[in-house]
């Protein structure tokens, strides 16, 4: 975590009850062909076991998929555990149905980026790439 050498590590995860993880395996394939580690998780996992897996990983970042309408609070109890478990330096990124109003408050809570629908894969790369494994205010 933070400034380790080698490839960058992502863990992709599918929180809650949504059963569509289409996007989220697109997006897996998309990091780990531009060189980066991904671990996926699979469907319906709790906050609880994407963080543990997260640390367990030694994850740089986490990539939340949410169709479910659950952003709000499964973004934020992500965040939150990678707080209590003295690992807010894995960043967190999410993309799904999330509707422009709840973008900023998910950002003040902690999540890094959020891409809806229409974000290309380049643009997702090229954000992990250019953001995870910064130096806090860098």
């Amino acid at each position: 975590m933070g400034v380790a050498a080698g490839p960058i590590r992502v863990v992709v995860a599918k929180p809650g009850l949504d059963g569509h993880d289409r996007g989220a395996k697109v997006i897996a394939r998309a990091l780990r062909d531009a060189g980066m580690e991904v671990i996926y998780t699979g469907l319906h996992q709790t906050p609880e076991q994407v963080v543990d897996t997260a640390i367990q990983e030694d994850a740089d970042a986490i990539g939340l998929s949410i169709l479910s309408g659950a952003h709000n609070t499964l973004f934020a109890r992500v965040i939150e555990l990678l707080q209590e478990r003295d690992a807010a330096d894995i960043k967190v990124f999410g993309g799904g149905i999330i509707p422009e109003a709840d973008i900023a408050p998910l950002k003040e809570k902690g999540v890094a980026e959020i891409f809806t629908p229409g974000a290309t894969t380049t643009s997702i790369v090229e954000w992990v790439r250019a953001n995870v494994r910064q130096p806090a205010g860098a």
